[in-house]
């Protein structure tokens, strides 16, 4: 699996109302597991939404990564990319809190801008076909 999302996606316009410079992008994955019943107790539609209030996001089809549903991609702004910053992966994003933790980190930059607050470190991992690097 390549290292960026892949696959059929539907790019969202940024919202009319933010202002300023978007700091990076979000990927969230919304197909089979993902989105779905499947992960219960979770507002799927409104996850998505409060990710979009701080950043544009794009919804993917399935990212082959199930076990770790739901799964939020945050790719690096340019600046962060300059940096040498690599999307970072999330999974089990599960809960409000967990939401609002990567919103407030792509506010304040995400990758290779602002460093990644401990409590999402909990929810990173590498996604298969990508080798983990030191």
């Amino acid at each position: 699996m390549p290292a960026t999302p892949t696959g059929r996606t539907t790019d969202d316009k940024r919202p009319a109302t933010a202002t300023g410079p978007v700091p990076c992008r979000v990927v969230v994955c919304r197909d089979c597991c993902c989105g779905s019943p499947k992960v219960t107790g979770v507002d799927h539609g409104a996850q998505t939404e409060r990710l979009r209030a701080a950043a544009p996001v794009r919804v993917s089809d399935c990212l082959d990564v199930c076990d770790r549903a739901n799964v939020v991609v945050v790719q690096p702004s340019a600046e962060g990319r300059a940096a040498g910053a690599r999307p970072v992966w999330l999974g089990l994003v599960n809960d409000p809190d967990a939401t609002e933790d990567v919103v407030a980190w792509v506010r304040a930059g995400g990758p290779g801008v602002a460093p990644l607050p401990d409590i999402l470190d909990l929810h990173v991992f590498t996604p298969p076909g990508r080798r983990a690097t030191c």
